[in-house]
């Protein structure tokens, strides 16, 4: 590998890449002691120097705590580009458009349940939940339903009777991206995606009962509905093979398109958003984005159905309602405060989730005071974290933070790692119930596979960019 970049230490938390070459601006690191060697070990700060290069970006390019190298940006990158004289980049969205994660509060506490029923509902939820690669659901949606989903998102789901209208109201942006242009999608990328819609997928996808562990900022866990105690549901999944389609189908249209652009790095081929194919990805990319929010609001009826029906309690006695969802894989346009004047970004959110401060507009009601939940979810082993948005992120990180743990391992080494190893059973001591379509997927998945999270949330609440609000441990996972 070339020399790395020299960093520079601003703070404990954040290092400056200074713009050097074709760089047109400075990269901004989150990281710790700990973490920063294998940012430093992989290709991470090439991507960023990469990002940095692109025409328009405004403000630094960033690397969020959980950051590792990926295709164009890399997991965990954050820059914002000016929507006249910027890009957007598939690359820097990423290929499974709006992955996503969204948290389930109920009115269940865990240890009221024994080992026997949460066993009963590992088994119940892995078999009311498709997963796997390529797996498909029970629907197969027709070209008009199909078109609908993809420009009404999580509200067809609920219009057509899979969840409830305050579910919307606790979605990013309402689960449902403006713009969306179903004819901007291939007729390839919507047959692969015409009977995945209620499925999770695999890789990291996941499905998780678990336990509210601590609440560290009572005020906002008050609002966020959440208790010491408390179970709780996380779904993690994105766009399955629709929006990685479109991912692929727009990267070859860019590479054959005379007006692309890219900086260091081909994968990060770009477009003016006002160019034809760039307004063609748009309209593409929101239509994957609502076919991801649909998909999740699918996973989650079936979830509510499989939890009470197991447990034979009422949906009202259940609770089971909606914290939040964000996105993870998305490029929007925002309005961000830049050197005090308000301007529109592309603001492109790779492996990174939007954090919204006190008093936005966008926020629901019952959030205003306190900010936006932002769903850091680890790995099967340790925790997950619900932190809060802040004004200094939207100063700062134009308004993002980091969305999880992290790969600390590429699959090919997990799965090296985990040879003659019993994945399933080392999570049973830990008191982990796991189901897995495929016994690849534990050893591509297992907790030593990732960064631990407990480190990535500590940065983002000592950074003031998202402090913690509360720690979750899991019980059960399904896994693809």
């Amino acid at each position: 590998m070339a020399d790395q970049p020299a960093l520079q230490r601003l703070d404990a938390h954040r290092w400056l890449l200074p713009r050097q070459g074709k760089m047109r601006t400075d990269g901004l690191i989150f990281s710790d002691d700990e973490l920063i060697g294998a940012v430093r070990a992989d290709g991470t700060l090439q991507q960023v120097q990469a990002m940095a290069a692109l025409p328009g970006i405004v403000g630094p390019a960033m690397a969020m705590p959980d950051a590792h190298q990926g295709y164009g940006f890399p997991i965990g990158g954050v820059a914002a580009f000016d929507p006249h004289a910027g890009v957007v980049s598939p690359g820097g969205v990423g290929y499974d458009i709006n992955c996503g994660v969204r948290l389930l509060r109920s009115k269940l506490v865990a240890a009221d349940l024994n080992h026997q029923q949460l066993t009963r509902l590992a088994d119940a939820l892995a078999a009311q939940i498709p997963a796997g690669v390529g797996q498909g659901g029970a629907k197969r949606l027709d070209d008009r339903q199909l078109d609908r989903v993809l420009t009404q998102g999580a509200a067809w789901a609920v219009n057509n009777g899979h969840g409830q209208a305050t579910d919307l109201e606790f979605c990013e942006s309402n689960g449902q991206i403006p713009l969306a242009d179903p004819d901007q999608v291939s007729t390839h990328a919507k047959n692969r995606g015409r009977d995945q819609l209620g499925t999770l997928g695999a890789g990291n996808h996941f499905v998780e009962l678990g336990v509210v562990e601590l609440v560290a900022d009572a005020d906002a866990a008050q609002a966020f509905g959440l208790f010491p105690g408390q179970l709780v549901l996380w779904i993690h999944s994105g766009s399955r093979g629709l929006g990685h389609q479109v991912c692929d189908d727009y990267l070859k249209r860019l590479r054959q398109d005379k007006d692309a652009v890219h900086s260091l790095d081909s994968q990060l081929i770009a477009a003016s958003p006002h160019s034809p194919v760039g307004q063609s990805y748009l309209a593409a990319m929101a239509a994957s984005a609502n076919f991801a929010f649909a998909n999740r609001q699918m996973l989650t009826h079936l979830a509510r159905q499989a939890i009470g029906q197991t447990l034979q309690i009422s949906p009202a006695n259940l609770g089971l309602a909606l914290v939040y969802d964000v996105a993870h894989n998305i490029a929007k346009l925002e309005t961000h405060t830049v050197h005090n004047r308000q301007r529109q970004l592309w603001v492109h959110r790779k492996g990174a989730t939007r954090a919204l401060g006190p008093n936005h507009p966008e926020l629901p009601p019952r959030y205003a005071a306190i900010g936006q939940p932002v769903l850091t979810p680890g790995d099967m082993g340790r925790a997950s974290y619900v932190l809060k948005g802040s004004h200094l992120a939207e100063t700062l990180t134009f308004a993002s933070s980091a969305h999880g743990a992290g790969r600390r391992l590429s699959r090919a080494k997990a799965k090296h790692n985990a040879k003659g190893r019993d994945i399933s059973a080392e999570l049973a001591q830990t008191n982990v119930i796991v189901r897995a379509k495929a016994r690849a997927t534990l050893a591509e998945e297992m907790p030593d596979a990732y960064k631990n999270v407990n480190n990535i949330a500590a940065i983002m609440q000592n950074s003031g960019v998202a402090p913690i609000v509360a720690k979750t441990r899991p019980l059960v996972c399904i896994k693809g």
